[in-house]
């Protein structure tokens, strides 16, 4: 089941880098559901490569097509299945890898682990695997959003050195899609940009943090004591290809702070109970709280660059390997919309879960 994830709504991926096709099975969703192949083809138009100069040049139009549980707009309840196919796939550019092991990517270990390896891209490795991701998360972002009006938004937060400054209480989609590196600080933007243009001059790559937030969340969403919500976000994230790192609320500037100062005071509102701050980040005991969630996602510099490095082939003899192909110098502009589909999956399941177990969602 290591191709799964989730419990009432679960989403199987399948397909390789450079195979015929890649896509999801979608399990659990409810029917009558207004569901359009264009719900899901705008969230792969932002994870698409090739959508700007500092994304891979792969020429993909990743178009999606719904192969069952859909009928005249509606889920019908039955498992939906969408495929991807892959139209420029190259191969050939991962010859010279064939018998050596890129380091930091997974060559290594899935040979160790599997006694066999797919070299061309990485295979099932490869970030290409998460089409399926934004797909399913496309399908469960129309349930949260149809049922509940949750809206989630994600945004590059920090490339390498040069952070942002932004409120993730008031940001919009709108801000965020406004340039390619998608960070809705403007200024900031332009130095992220220019800063991996260097790098992929340089033939090398950056790392940085993304962060997300989802608003209108119901109350009450979270399993203790295995099965806390921001558990099942931290396995969500760090399931993500070159995500290192996961933080929610106040994250690790929490272990900085005094509890008198980290405590987050309640009060009444409009008959419903809220925090006058939220460090938390909208997760308490392992239950939503109604306010805010908000989750930063670190991913590392990407591990194939244009620069010769030390390595060595799979009879463990040294010898040194040059990356080629079409690679990003930097992931994290298409990893925003991959984030937000991990959010919605996880808030769905648990949507679906507090449904099952109580009968209503929300306070």
């Amino acid at each position: 089941m290591s191709s799964s994830f989730g419990q009432l709504f679960q989403v199987s991926t399948w397909g390789e880098s450079h195979g015929d096709a890649v896509g999801v099975s979608v399990d659990g969703c409810p029917p009558r559901m207004p569901l359009e192949v264009d719900h899901i083809q705008a969230e792969l138009d932002r994870r698409r490569p090739a959508q700007s100069e500092i994304t891979t040049q792969r020429r993909e139009g990743d178009r999606a097509q719904i192969l069952s549980g859909v009928f005249d707009g509606l889920t019908l309840g039955t498992p939906i299945q969408i495929a991807v196919w892959n139209e420029d796939a190259r191969g050939k550019d991962y010859e010279h890898m064939r018998t050596k092991y890129r380091p930091s990517h997974a060559d290594y270990t899935y040979d160790a682990k599997f006694g066999i390896r797919n070299w061309k891209g990485g295979g099932r490795s490869s970030a290409r695997e998460t089409i399926g991701r934004v797909a399913g998360g496309a399908v469960a972002r129309q349930f949260l959003t149809t049922e509940y009006g949750v809206e989630i938004v994600g945004y590059v937060k920090q490339i390498w050195k040069i952070t942002a400054e932004t409120d993730p209480d008031t940001v919009v989609r709108e801000d965020v899609e406004s340039n390619i590196v998608r960070c809705p600080d403007q200024d900031v933007a332009v130095q992220m940009i220019d800063r991996i243009m260097q790098a992929r001059k340089d033939g090398d790559s950056l790392g940085g943090v993304v962060e997300c937030v989802a608003r209108n969340v119901p109350v009450g969403l979270g399993e203790p004591v295995f099965d806390k919500l921001e558990a099942e976000l931290a396995k969500a994230m760090l399931s993500i290809p070159a995500c290192k790192g996961f933080e929610v609320g106040s994250g690790f500037s929490g272990t900085l702070m005094t509890g008198s100062a980290h405590n987050d005071p309640f009060y009444s509102e409009g008959g419903r109970v809220r925090t006058r701050t939220n460090y938390s980040g909208g997760i308490q005991g392992g239950i939503s709280n109604g306010e805010n969630i908000v989750i930063r996602a670190a991913f590392k510099p990407t591990a194939t660059i244009l620069a010769e490095q030390n390595t060595v082939d799979v009879d463990g003899a040294p010898t040194t390997l040059k990356g080629r192909g079409r690679h990003d110098p930097c992931v994290l502009p298409r990893a925003v919309p991959i984030v937000e589909a991990m959010m919605a999956l996880v808030l769905t399941d648990h949507a679906l879960r507090q449904r099952g177990q109580t009968g209503t969602v929300g306070a």
